[in-house]
């Protein structure tokens, strides 16, 4: 069994298939209305460009830890209702400091490279009206959510420039850590690129009583990588993603965070389009307490963590146990990720109770789904079950209320064509939990609920969901967005 540095150094393979696909595909697979041939030919025009313009001179990155990790604003409600919250974001282009002492041209949520954060509870409802300044069409994905057809960010479902739309989101569901990005097809991949992705963070009275790190000791981290041209411009070099060697946390490159010496709930997302982060904080012990879906059923002390694109894992850290003055770096296999400068003594009165979230007893399951991802028939895109994604055909319609359990096989493996091809699945309007994989037990802090996994070259992962909701059509792909756009995206019906 090859490394897994090995499979990681497989991410090669994965530009290649990449390089092979996503142009290929967009060009033939235009969006289908006429309104949007015009933007879709820019589109695909343009990312047939990628990586020829500007890589004569790529802009160096910021010298390690000069600036300051900065901390995603939360979102002020515009109005507040007895049961509702009650928001108003803009889709728009505009200028921010990545790179020190210039600007990046991005794509923003309200103007941010990190959009501002959403703090919702249980129970209370959000409503988002979402105003496209863009000059072509979009839509926002609440990832993790359980949220009805018409607010899920349906990849077809477009607001117009120059529209807006209103979704709803419930909240039924317990404390987790989610986050909303783009969903456009075939434009999703860039369009997070460029910084369409900000949080949402769902709250309830349960995980409050635990005594867990609050307040300015509760500090979600956005982890992604990136790659700049001479004038600080964003490259998106579909052939080699590992150019984007330039690591943001919280959009800043390889930043310092001032800490107390006290225990901290970093909140890990990772919003690239491709990177696998290999995390560890030079051997102290980070305790993951949620993964995805929420709270895990008891604490999980680990000293490495792996956190493949879109997965969230929540971690605490007890500063407390260092000297004030020591520095401690958040890594990643090709370098540092983020610093943290113990800078004060303070009375920390939280803690990391050794229960959690109990899970309930799963239900038994109504059906069996076998799910292969790979690289088409054709050799052109990448597929579901070998077929490429079309609007027009339901994969699997599942009764509303069913349990499923969905077996998810990588079938680009390493001795396939194309080589080992590692692939994130993601399926929307639901969390899941791990079964297996292999045969063997769950990974360490795989036991909670999840709605991305991890699925390495040639491994077979079995997945238990119950699809209760709304009736209508959801999408589940691979969440590497290089894939996804693609073709690697199926739906599914929920039907009464």
């Amino acid at each position: 069994m090859l490394k897994r540095r090995v499979l990681l150094g497989a991410g090669g393979a994965v530009a290649t298939g990449s390089a092979l696909a996503w142009p290929i595909w967009v060009a033939n697979h235009p969006l289908p209305t006429a309104a949007a041939d015009s933007r879709t030919a820019a589109a695909s025009a343009h990312i047939l460009r990628m990586g020829k313009a500007a890589m004569a001179s790529p802009r160096q990155a910021a010298e390690p830890f000069t600036v300051r990790m900065p901390v995603p604003p939360v979102a002020t409600p515009v109005r507040r209702t007895a049961d509702t919250d009650v928001y108003e974001i803009a889709l728009k282009a505009a200028q921010v400091e990545i790179l020190p002492g210039t600007t990046t041209p991005a794509l923003t949520y309200d103007g941010g490279f990190t959009g501002p954060t959403i703090r919702a509870r249980t129970g209370r409802k959000v409503e988002v009206t979402y105003v496209n300044r863009l000059d072509s069409a979009a839509n926002v994905h609440l990832h993790g959510g359980h949220v009805p057809p018409q607010s899920d960010g349906y990849p077809m479902d477009l607001i117009e420039p120059g529209a807006s739309r209103t979704v709803d989101y419930p909240n039924r569901q317990a404390a987790a850590t989610l986050w909303y990005h783009d969903h456009t097809h075939h434009q999703e991949a860039e369009r997070v690129y460029r910084g369409m992705h900000g949080f949402y963070l769902i709250e309830d009275p349960e995980e409050r009583q635990l005594g867990l790190p609050s307040g300015r000791y509760d500090v979600p981290i956005m982890l992604r990588d990136a790659h700049f041209d001479a004038s600080g411009g964003l490259i998106l070099d579909v052939e080699h993603p590992e150019a984007r060697s330039t690591l943001l946390a919280n959009g800043r490159p390889l930043p310092y965070f001032p800490v107390d010496a006290a225990k901290y709930r970093l909140r890990l997302l990772n919003s690239s389009i491709h990177k696998i982060f290999e995390l560890d904080l030079g051997g102290v012990e980070m305790v993951q307490i949620a993964s995805d879906g929420g709270l895990l059923p008891e604490p999980v002390g680990r000293t490495s963590l792996t956190l493949a694109p879109a997965e969230r894992a929540e971690i605490v850290v007890d500063f407390g146990r260092h000297p004030v003055g020591s520095k401690l770096v958040l890594s990643d296999g090709i370098g540092p990720v983020v610093r943290f400068d113990v800078t004060r003594k303070v009375t920390d009165t939280a803690r990391v109770p050794g229960t959690l979230r109990p899970l309930p007893m799963l239900p038994s399951p109504a059906a069996t789904r076998r799910v292969k991802l790979g690289v088409a028939p054709s050799k052109t895109a990448y597929a579901i079950n070998d077929l490429t994604w079309d609007e027009n055909r339901v994969d699997a319609r599942i009764p509303e209320g069913a349990t499923e359990v969905w077996e998810i096989y990588n079938a680009d493996t390493v001795d396939s064509e194309f080589g080992g091809i590692d692939h994130t699945f993601h399926v929307h309007l639901v969390q899941f939990q791990v079964l297996d994989r292999d045969g063997r037990p769950p990974l360490p802090g795989e036991s909670g609920h999840k709605d991305t996994v991890l699925v390495r070259p040639g491994e077979r992962i079995r997945l238990q969901a119950t699809f209760k909701g709304w009736p209508g059509r959801y999408v589940y792909h691979c969440h590497m967005q290089e894939h996804n756009v693609a073709g690697m995206m199926a739906q599914f019906e929920i039907v009464p």
